[in-house]
């Protein structure tokens, strides 16, 4: 079952939006806007979600609000990484949280929280656990990224790539299973904080791990799952047919889905994070899959 659906990932965030293009996201609220509109046309009793914030920042936020975009969704999500990307530490979640919730009534979901095990397995357990302490009782929603590593043979939706260095690499470790499925020291915890904790997991086009992912989080406990559909992929041969698949094997879950990566061919610049040249088109694809699946 569709819960809600996710306006973009990350849109201060260079790695998921150009802003040298849009250097006030003047565009990308625009665009935010219409899709919310479009989302609320197609079916009215949806969550909608301004894509998750990282790194968490109040000015976004209140640009965002300056600019109409809180009046046309639901809920705003927040993201943090204090033990791999943050400047921050752990135990400053709950000011963090609280920064974004005193300047909105909306509700503040945390869709996308994790520690990697690049440096050492007992970090992620740690992490997994002083989070849940955290952040359990603070917000509506928790997501924890992710279900399994990123294959190393695929790459990371970043800009930079290599050029980051170790961080680059950190997000081939955000799992709780390896990448051939078996078990990191946190998976015997995971249980402990289901249903309440639910779990980001991406699914790339014709994803040979969906099956197996269900049978897991169905074996963790997990009810919410937040993942996304992409409308780059959208151009893709059989591309509603992978779409229809993915949504099928996820329905007995209660999903979050993302609506973001803007197709080479149709951004300002060719490239995932740009800008689209034609901001309707955003809001004509969120309409489509939510009218198709919500």
């Amino acid at each position: 079952m569709i819960e809600a659906v996710k306006l973009w990932n990350e849109p201060n965030n260079k790695s998921h939006w150009d802003f040298e293009i849009d250097s006030d996201w003047k565009l990308f609220a625009r665009m935010a806007c219409l899709a919310g509109e479009a989302v609320r046309g197609e079916n009215g009793s949806l969550t909608r979600v301004l894509g998750g914030i990282s790194p968490i920042d109040a000015k976004f936020v209140l640009n965002m609000k300056e600019q109409g975009v809180l009046d046309q969704v639901d809920a705003i999500a927040v993201h943090g990484f204090p033990l791999d990307w943050n400047h921050w530490q752990i135990h400053e979640w709950p000011d963090r949280l609280a920064e974004i919730q005193a300047l909105t009534d909306l509700p503040v979901w945390v869709t996308e929280v994790g520690v990697s095990t690049f440096g050492a397995e007992e970090v992620q357990e740690f992490g997994l656990r002083r989070t849940a302490e955290l952040l359990l009782g603070r917000a509506p929603r928790i997501h924890w990224y992710s279900l399994y590593d990123l294959p190393r043979a695929w790459p990371a939706t970043t800009r930079h790539r290599e050029a980051e260095g170790s961080s680059y690499y950190r997000h081939f470790y955000m799992g709780i299973l390896r990448e051939d499925g078996t078990p990191k020291l946190s998976l015997k915890h995971f249980s402990d904080y289901t249903p309440e904790m639910g779990i980001c997991q991406w699914f790339h086009f014709e994803d040979h791990r969906l099956d197996d992912a269900v049978r897991w989080l169905r074996r963790l406990g997990v009810k919410r799952l937040r993942t996304g559909l992409s409308w780059a992929d959208s151009f893709r041969p059989n591309a509603d047919a992978w779409f229809d698949r993915q949504m099928k094997a996820l329905d007995e879950l209660d999903v979050t889905l993302t609506y973001c990566f803007t197709p080479e061919h149709r951004g300002i610049q060719p490239h995932h994070t740009s800008p689209p040249q034609c901001l309707e088109e955003y809001a004509d694809f969120c309409a489509r899959m939510t009218r198709r699946y919500a």
